[in-house]
């Protein structure tokens, strides 16, 4: 679904809708600011989340809280290295009373699906998961079965220089809308959190914000929100730069502009506002588009750093 400059989108309900998800994150994953404004973005933009830092940061925490606040199924799928497709996507088992094949689902068939360190199981296992959050469906032994709508991924991943984990494919990289990391907490939270177990308090007691219709009919308004022809310019000009650095072996594609387009509107949203500028746009351009960056650099911030540069030089239109 595309704006329509001719369509009004009624912002406030969708506003208040997103800061309320926002406000009770926050309640449970506190100084953590930017990791939640970008994972409501994602929720309410109808992509999939990836988060990435070292083990103990909160990163399960985050994704925890997020399905806590929606109202629907969430499942939580630990990925290790024994970790098989089948467990993830489900298997056809026979039945001996009726004679006949019965398809059980796997963890994946829920609204909200928390991929525990992901990058610790094998590329295959990791694989299986690139038909659901690229199609919203899983083909098993010949059957095409639907997500539940909604659907989101929400993955948590190690850096991939750590022992025992596998980088990512680019293809399922491209899969995941945002990507951010956590980082460690300041001083005084790092003491609260050594005086009890809080946030885990705060967490059992987290109660929905939002129903699964409420949360379907926010994501088809958010994709009605007005961009100017302008701004879809600077968006494909920013796509453009990113295929010309001399460190750059493999640049954005097409489907990550889409992709940092709808975040985009999502990001309105939580400001406000009924129309995108490109402020929305600048401040998820790192998030969206670094992990889908193939550099010449074995340095991990070598992506974020060029993206970070692009947003600086590359002039915006009209």
């Amino acid at each position: 679904m595309s704006a329509d400059p001719n369509t009004t989108v009624d912002t406030a309900g969708l506003t208040d809708l997103a800061r309320g998800i926002r406000t009770r994150m926050a309640q449970v994953v506190t100084g953590k600011d930017r990791a939640v404004t970008l994972s409501v973005v994602a929720l309410f933009a109808g992509g999939h989340l990836l988060l990435e830092d070292v083990p103990g940061v909160g990163k399960t925490l985050v994704a925890k809280a997020l399905g806590r606040s929606v109202g629907g199924t969430v499942r939580r799928i630990q990925f290790t290295p024994d970790l098989l497709p089948s467990d993830v996507l489900g298997v056809n088992l026979f039945n001996q009373e009726t004679r006949h094949f019965e398809f059980r689902p796997g963890a994946v068939f829920s609204n909200i699906v928390i991929a525990d360190e992901i990058n610790r199981a094998s590329p295959k296992t990791q694989s299986a998961m690139l038909e659901c959050m690229a199609e919203g469906q899983a083909s098993i032994d010949g059957t095409t079965y639907l997500m539940p709508d909604p659907f989101m991924v929400v993955a948590t991943q190690n850096p991939i220089d750590m022992e025992g984990t596998y980088a990512l494919p680019e293809a399922q990289r491209d899969r995941f809308m945002i990507r951010t990391s956590m980082g460690y907490p300041d001083a005084q939270e790092e003491v609260e959190m050594l005086g009890g177990g809080s946030a885990h308090r705060a967490l059992d007691s987290l109660a929905p914000v939002a129903a699964l219709d409420d949360l379907v009919a926010a994501r088809e308004a958010v994709r009605l929100l007005h961009t100017s022809p302008a701004l879809r310019g600077y968006v494909v000009s920013l796509l453009a730069a990113t295929r010309r650095g001399g460190d750059v072996l493999l640049g954005a594609s097409p489907r990550a502009g889409q992709q940092l387009l709808h975040a985009a509107q999502a990001h309105a949203v939580l400001a406000g506002r009924d129309f995108v500028t490109p402020d929305d746009v600048q401040s998820l351009a790192e998030p969206v588009l670094a992990h889908r960056l193939v550099m010449r650099s074995r340095d991990a911030r070598a992506a974020s750093e060029f993206v970070s540069h692009l947003v600086a030089t590359v002039p915006v239109e009209g």
